[in-house]
């Protein structure tokens, strides 16, 4: 019975919800070079940013191309009085010629019309389609896979039908967003690169660069996906409605883990959002808590590099670990969403990545994360990072969307 009571206690402490560095004695420091010298100066922490980048490429999401050369954008709609005439709908094509080859996909675009213009934005990946977010019917239907499940019954042999529209409309809170002055820009996650494992790389921006498939630092699929957030980025700074400077680029579940790899990458993105992007995402892999390495390399072998199968029964011995990621977005502004009934994602494990991250941008002279505890329910916190957990499970929620757009408005300002 002693035995018993002190496992619990042992595993109460693990869950606990004071973080300090002491509670992972092997978490790895952004602060220290991987020859062990520490990084005392601001032109030092450069050298290491780009330290811990070729690490993340090499070691987890892989290579990515570079911008490419060949890149067209073809505006095929626009839409003045889109909404009921609340916002101007843009749609766009995005072409992208490699090796003889061609991609392309759609970025759809609501800028409001009665904010003054230019207008900061939101982007972000969509799971069923840009015409899920909205029952808009002047959205083109996607001619990619969509799924047909439980949650969204609309697609008939894997094709968009009209049933599709807005399904999914309630995580996309479009008149919230356009009201608090932002535009949203989206594409669907499926016309860049699948997520089914029977047509992975075979699909979408994947047979542009055959070179990075055959290596072990290969093109994953989420470095796919980010990829294409800045290329819809390319796409937003050529639009004169659109503030730039003042881009947030926003996810939710996997496709938050691409968000912020996006925003580790290209520094254009000025705020970061990652809802319950869990492992792989925000949380910490030394926890050792939740959704693990092998289950990704497993279930979702197309996600990540091929390098990365190695740790995979290894997820306390890493030798760097997700605070590297939101680390590499300092000292831009970043915020993490939590929910308590998402065990997989590890709320508790997402605090103590922006916890740890806290270091990294108090050195850069920045207010970091306000609180060393982690917050009650429905509480958000906004320093520099952000946090909230919130009351219910894997979802985005109006209480998520309205911290989103406070924070952003907050940050976007200064």
């Amino acid at each position: 019975m002693k035995c018993s009571c002190w496992l619990l206690f042992l595993l109460s402490i693990l869950n606990t919800v004071s973080y300090s560095q002491s509670a992972y004695p092997l978490l790895p420091d952004a602060l220290t070079f991987s020859d062990g010298k520490k990084v005392t100066t601001t032109n030092q922490w450069q050298a290491r940013r780009e330290e811990i980048l070729k690490i993340f490429r090499s070691e987890m999401y892989g290579t990515s191309p570079g911008r490419p050369k060949n890149i067209r954008f073809e505006t095929f709609d626009i839409e003045k009085n889109a909404l009921g005439g609340k916002a101007t709908r843009k749609q766009i094509s995005i072409h992208i010629t490699e090796n003889g080859r061609e991609a392309k996909f759609d970025l759809l675009v609501y800028i409001p019309n009665k904010a003054q213009h230019p207008v900061p934005a939101i982007i972000g990946l969509n799971f069923i389609g840009n015409q899920a977010i909205n029952a808009d019917p002047g959205i083109k239907l996607t001619e990619a896979w969509v799924e047909n499940s439980k949650m969204f019954p609309c697609s008939v042999n894997g094709k968009a039908t009209d049933a599709c529209r807005g399904v999914n409309a309630k995580q996309w809170q479009v008149d919230r967003i356009l009201d608090a002055g932002f535009a949203l820009a989206t594409m669907y996650r499926e016309e860049i690169a699948s997520d089914r494992k029977e047509e992975m790389f075979k699909t979408g921006v994947h047979p542009l660069y055959p070179e990075l498939q055959n290596r072990e630092d290969n093109f994953g699929t989420v470095a796919a996906w980010a990829w294409a957030l800045s290329r819809g980025m390319d796409y937003l700074e050529t639009d004169k409605d659109i503030n730039s400077k003042k881009v947030a680029v926003f996810g939710f579940s996997r496709l938050g883990k691409a968000a912020l790899w996006a925003g580790a990458n290209d520094s254009r993105f000025a705020l970061v959002i990652s809802n319950e992007s869990g492992a792989g995402g925000a949380k910490l892999f030394h926890r050792g808590i939740g959704e693990n390495i092998r289950r990704l390399n497993t279930v979702f072998p197309h996600w990540y590099a091929k390098s990365f199968r190695k740790y995979m029964d290894k997820d306390t011995l890493l030798p760097f670990d997700q605070h590297f990621i939101v680390d590499l977005i300092a000292p831009r502004p970043v915020y993490i969403a939590s929910a308590e009934g998402d065990k997989g994602s590890d709320p508790a494990g997402e605090f103590s990545t922006a916890l740890e991250s806290d270091k990294v941008y108090r050195f850069l002279k920045n207010d970091g994360l306000p609180v060393k505890e982690i917050p009650g329910l429905n509480q958000p916190v906004m320093g520099q990072i952000g946090y909230h957990i919130r009351e219910g499970g894997h979802d985005v929620t109006s209480f998520d969307w309205k911290q989103f757009l406070i924070f952003s408005n907050l940050r976007l300002q200064k």
